[in-house]
């Protein structure tokens, strides 16, 4: 195997993904050096660094703007996969702008469908059969009110 030392700009394209018990953490970066849409690359990124895990899973979010650094690894010939970006430092140089949504919003939770009413704090939970589950009393207490609905027991686990 190669590596490469390579830093740059991007944008965290999804949720990372933990690995062993937080200490470690794979994502995606896209960057662009044009900002053209057919200059774009996704990079395969994974950090063994427990503090920058430990960012990326607890304060980052999809669409924040990221300087990352490390080393590229190609694999040889008889390595399985692709290249991936080893993270070794992160900085995150603009934050994804909050998104508050304007009007009435229908989300699924798998076989759940929610209703987010930006001028109400309760959040009407029924499944996609039609079946009313019930009210969450905020969008925290979504998970909560739908493992009642399939264990039978109350929301508050009482």
């Amino acid at each position: 195997m190669t590596a490469i030392p390579l830093a740059l700009d991007g944008y965290l394209d999804d949720l990372p993904v933990p690995g062993d018990e937080g200490l470690t953490a794979s994502f995606r970066v896209i960057s662009s050096p044009t900002d053209d849409a057919m200059d774009e690359t996704v990079w395969a990124c994974r950090t063994a660094d427990p503090h920058i895990a430990h960012s990326l899973l607890t304060w980052m979010r999809p669409g924040d703007l990221l300087r990352i650094g490390g080393h590229l690894v190609l694999p040889g010939p008889d390595d399985e996969g692709g290249p991936q970006l080893s993270v070794d430092t992160l900085e995150l140089l603009l934050p994804a702008p909050t998104r508050h949504p304007a009007d009435m919003v229908l989300d699924r939770y798998g076989p759940y469908l929610v209703v987010f009413d930006p001028g109400v704090h309760t959040v009407p939970v029924f499944t996609e059969a039609g079946t009313w589950v019930g009210t969450a009393e905020d969008p925290d207490a979504i998970n909560d009110l739908i493992h009642a609905h399939e264990t039978g027991s109350p929301p508050d686990g009482t």
